[in-house]
């Protein structure tokens, strides 16, 4: 990161880290560097309380529905790091929808709801990373390194920015059903990405050419589907349009 900092000089930094990237000397060390952050901790970290002594994350009082915010503590006891501040939030569970567990996050933001608003922010980013890896391009399996690796992302973004697009105008043009459509039972909203609208889009395209001949002597034998063949059509002709 070093190596890039000096690129972002007129900008307002905000690093967003899951756990496996926390520590808090990489804390310390953006604090120092003017930036702000919010690092989640697992919850079998210790911070110490002024009433309590040391205690684990988990046994801090955090329940679902509720959030807490523990102001400029020490962090793990072993390191001891001061000076930053911990925000809490667990999702209330709803339904069929239950949330395990809670957030812990190491930030040097002065209030909770800044800090957990800024790290909602980097769920925004999952639906690209699964599409990197597995959802579309592979990337992970590739195993390939150094200045390939490099080459390969450059590639693989130019074509995650093109799909992506054009799935957005899919979307905008309300045919994105006929490209990406919910499998699931009981499921009404959507669950794949612009990206892969976008890119699954092409190859629905593609396929007319292959099984023009068959679609049309099933429309002849099946007269009763046509409109649902017509309404077919059109959105084929809506998603050609933004390519």
């Amino acid at each position: 990161m070093s190596t890039i900092i000096g690129l972002f000089n007129n900008y307002q930094i905000v690093i967003l880290g899951d756990r496996e990237f926390c520590s808090v000397k990489l804390a310390e060390w953006l604090d120092k560097q003017g930036f702000k952050f919010c690092l989640r901790l697992r919850q079998n970290e210790q911070i110490e309380l002024k009433t309590q002594g040391w205690i684990s994350l988990k046994k801090s009082g955090l329940k679902p529905g509720i959030s807490l915010f523990f102001e400029k503590v020490k962090v793990t006891k072993t390191k001891q790091v001061s000076g930053f501040s911990i925000a809490c939030k667990w999702k209330k569970s709803y339904r069929k929808s239950v949330t395990k567990e809670g957030w812990f996050i190491l930030t040097n933001m002065s209030e909770a709801s800044e800090a957990i608003s800024a790290y909602k922010k980097r769920f925004d980013i999952e639906e690209m990373f699964r599409d990197y890896k597995s959802g579309g391009y592979n990337m992970e399996g590739s195993n390939v390194v150094g200045k390939r690796f490099i080459s390969l992302v450059i590639i693989i973004s130019f074509a995650y920015f093109i799909a992506t697009i054009k799935g957005e105008r899919i979307n905008k043009k309300g045919v994105q059903d006929y490209v990406a459509r919910v499998k699931e039972y009981g499921r009404s909203t959507k669950r794949h990405s612009n990206f892969y609208i976008g890119m699954y889009a092409q190859k629905w395209i593609n396929i007319r050419s292959q099984c023009w001949e068959l679609v049309d002597k099933l429309m002849r034998l099946s007269r009763h589907k046509l409109d649902n063949y017509l309404r077919g059509m059109r959105a084929m002709k809506l998603i050609q349009s933004t390519f």
